[in-house]
């Protein structure tokens, strides 16, 4: 049995509308209301804005920052994955205290000045009250949400961690060279099984890929001195053209590189139209929402993305509102991963299974994804006395 869990309390008709509800069981709805620790619309009385205001930011620096997404879904995962959604991601080394962001799996994070942003808001209309952690996942909600994957309910009620785990986080982190049963096993190890380990790898449908992380599969796999032989021919020629290319750091994946190179077709027929298969739709035309918080522009200008990022490419990503994840799943039936970890789902018996299901099942994927984030969301968490509210996300009070 099923049913909606009501998670569009405040929301306009317009808004609910970008965000279909995730479907969760009686039992889902049990266990999560066991969680006395934590508590949907924790910030009801104490800071009643606190989620639109979240949201709202987050969607006005999407228009000027398309990435925002996938840096905040990124940033909650590298957060929630090591002891648990506390923010200790966030912590800049100070004193005797080592960042978590100097481990060699965060160097590249993205999205910490949009919490910072987001923080400097809140703590103007609610001093001291919503917490850093609170903010890293609902903000992430909100970055799935811009991409058209499911609205998940967010439980909220963090506490802020006072120390980093950086060895955890280069330890525990999953490496995107990883083969499957080390992905497995490190999955398994925070309480996710098969099932629930390909459907949050579905978050790599957003967001860029360098070719640092994958540059070995294209000509010395294993040290074989050759490409690894899972990935698709046409594809293989595609990721060498981007990754060799002396302009491609300063240029974006153009519409006639993609179509030349790769035949989108062979993905799906809706693939083949879209412009996620030929490089990432702008959000340029996107109107502004009722109601929105305005960004300073000072913030705007400092969230541009620099021309001389390094070499890389789109992920699949069919544009907004439209089929979150099932590119990525269907690329992997063709050996179209772009990372080692990804193919290799391919490589087991039940993780392939689940692939070609939500290759076919969209509803299913969705629904199994915004599951599988209130669990991780929920890893761990620091509440009551426990922690404190960072004044500032980077630093212990």
């Amino acid at each position: 049995m099923f049913f909606v869990f009501p998670i569009a309390i405040n929301w306009s008709p317009s808004s609910r509308n970008l965000c279909p509800s995730v479907l969760l069981s009686v039992e889902d709805e049990q266990e999560f209301h066991s969680r006395r620790s934590l508590e949907y619309d924790f910030y009801r009385d104490s800071c009643p804005q606190a989620e639109k205001i979240v949201r709202d930011l987050v969607w006005d620096i999407y228009r000027v920052r398309s990435s925002v997404a996938p840096a905040l879904l990124r940033l909650a995962f590298h957060d929630c994955f090591v002891e648990g959604c506390d923010a200790s991601i966030l912590l800049d080394t100070a004193g005797g205290l080592k960042s978590e962001k100097e481990s060699t799996p965060n160097l590249n994070l993205k999205g910490f000045d949009i919490i910072d942003i987001i923080k400097s808001h809140l703590e103007e209309v609610c001093p001291g009250v919503v917490s850093c952690a609170d903010i890293v996942v609902l903000a992430a909600r909100e970055g799935v949400v811009q991409t058209g994957g499911p609205f998940y309910p967010v439980f909220t009620g963090r506490r802020d961690a006072t120390r980093s785990f950086p060895d955890k986080a280069t330890s525990e982190l999953p490496s995107p060279q990883a083969h499957l049963p080390e992905t497995l096993a490190s999955f398994a190890s925070k309480g996710f099984d098969e099932r629930e380990t390909v459907s949050l790898l579905g978050g790599h449908s957003i967001g860029m890929i360098h070719c640092k992380f994958f540059r070995n599969r294209l000509y010395n796999f294993n040290g074989t001195d050759k490409p690894d032989p899972s990935i698709d021919t046409q594809f293989l020629n595609l990721l060498r053209i981007i990754c060799n290319s002396s302009t491609s750091a300063s240029l974006p994946l153009s519409s006639s590189t993609l179509s030349a190179s790769f035949d989108c077709s062979k993905l799906s027929s809706k693939a083949s139209s879209s412009s996620s298969c030929k490089g990432s739709p702008s959000s340029s035309s996107e109107k502004p929402r009722r109601g929105a918080i305005s960004v300073p522009s000072l913030h705007l200008q400092s969230l541009k993305l620099s021309s001389l990022e390094d070499p890389g490419i789109n992920l699949a990503y069919e544009g907004h509102g439209v089929d979150f994840g099932g590119v990525y799943y269907r690329s992997l039936l063709h050996g179209r991963g772009i990372l080692v970890s990804d193919q290799q789902l391919m490589s087991g018996e039940e993780t392939a299974k689940w692939v070609s299901t939500y290759a076919s099942d969209a509803a299913l994927f969705r629904q199994d994804f915004a599951r599988a984030m209130v669990k991780l969301s929920n890893l761990h968490v620091l509440t009551g006395s426990d922690g404190q509210v960072r004044l500032n996300c980077s630093k212990v009070v």
